[in-house]
């Protein structure tokens, strides 16, 4: 599931989008490049989540970049706008 889209289910963030850079047990870890970026991502409960198939970012091997990350989930957004 690393690198794929998720938009949240559950919580104050709910229907935002982020991309989730880490996984650990029922957990996931996830980054939207702005507000929770790389250094400071969100902990969310796997069930709270829901994983966008569609889209799935490579992971580099310096990690994730925020910059990288908003502009994936621009792109999506926007996409997603357009087939509305």
């Amino acid at each position: 599931m690393i690198g794929m889209l998720a938009v949240s289910k559950a919580g104050h963030d709910r229907e935002n989008t982020y991309v989730i850079i880490d996984e650990e047990d029922e957990y996931v870890y996830l980054a939207d490049g702005q507000t929770r970026t790389v250094d400071r991502p969100k902990r969310k409960n796997k069930k709270h989540v829901q994983v966008i198939k569609k889209v799935k970012l490579d992971k580099p091997a310096g990690g994730f970049q925020d910059l990288e990350i908003k502009r994936e989930i621009r792109i999506y957004q926007e996409g997603a706008n357009v087939k509305s």
